[in-house]
């Protein structure tokens, strides 16, 4: 008998647990951990997290974005967004806040979503990046002054400029490349490459492109021109100004040699035209 006192004490208090028992105990319970201590701060918010979708976009200048914020905090007190971009509409539901931005014209914004938990506050950071891609790239054809080309190439309405690579290549391998880094306008612009190309025989025929080419941090946008070939004398002013006056110069010489020819061939039937009234 004094061996089931024990047991039965053990009984009559796990009833009383199951049936309402002690409030104050109740709530001690559910504060103990698995390890039978409280969890401090750290370890109430350790699988809370925030993220944002997408976190990277390109839009065209002037364009809009959604963006969505989630998190899986089971009840968030607060839900916000940090930008300096101009917001438009905001939509809701369990577990997520979508936000609209408008009119995004810089070409580089960074957008924060912060969510409030259990008193807590965690964020995720998206990045908007503005672009526009060119409208044309032209290459003009090769032009041959003395021993050297002139190669022209125009990249139209492309923004922004500071992040833009043009490229020439001459039979698909490169002969210039310059990154516009230094230009810093906000703007769409217009831009012209000149480069001149050493004229050597093997290039007699080779086609000649320009590229444009986008770095917008991890989007790469390209664009190319139409090919234009190395030519002698087609495209070469100099040489043609050259040509007109050397056969300006041989017509002259041709009117003078026939002149001479004419004249002598005119005397001549005028000396034969008075030998024959003198023997008359």
């Amino acid at each position: 008998m004094g061996s089931l006192l024990p047991l039965s004490l053990l009984v009559l208090l796990a009833a009383a647990y199951r049936g309402g028992g002690s409030a104050r105990w109740r709530r001690a319970a559910r504060a103990q951990g698995p390890g039978g201590h409280s969890p401090g701060p750290s370890e109430t918010s350790a699988s809370f997290w925030v993220r944002v979708s997408p976190a990277f976009k390109a839009v065209p200048p002037g364009g809009s974005v959604w963006l969505n914020c989630s998190s899986s905090c089971p009840l968030p007190e607060n839900s916000s967004l940090s930008t300096r971009l101009r917001r438009g509409r905001t939509l809701s539901g369990p577990g997520w806040v979508s936000y609209e931005l408008l009119d995004v014209r810089a070409w580089s914004s960074e957008v924060r979503c912060f969510v409030t938990c259990a008193g807590e506050t965690r964020g995720a950071t998206a990045k908007i990046t503005a672009y526009k891609q060119p409208h044309s790239v032209i290459l003009d054809p090769p032009v041959l002054v003395g021993s050297e080309y002139t190669l022209r190439c125009h990249v139209t309405h492309v923004f922004p400029v500071g992040f833009l690579v043009v490229t020439l290549r001459r039979g698909g391998r490169v002969i210039y490349s310059e990154n516009l880094e230094r230009f810093t306008g906000l703007d769409l612009a217009n831009v012209t490459l000149t480069y001149t190309l050493p004229a050597r025989p093997r290039d007699f025929l080779q086609p000649v492109t320009c590229h444009a080419r986008l770095n917008l941090d991890g989007l790469v946008v390209r664009s190319s021109s139409a090919p234009m070939t190395l030519t002698v004398l087609a495209w070469s002013p100099a040489p043609k100004v050259l040509a007109s006056t050397s056969i300006a110069a041989f017509v002259g010489i041709l009117l003078v040699v026939g002149a001479t020819y004419l004249r002598k061939w005119l005397l001549m039937q005028s000396r034969g035209a008075e030998g024959v009234v003198h023997d008359r």
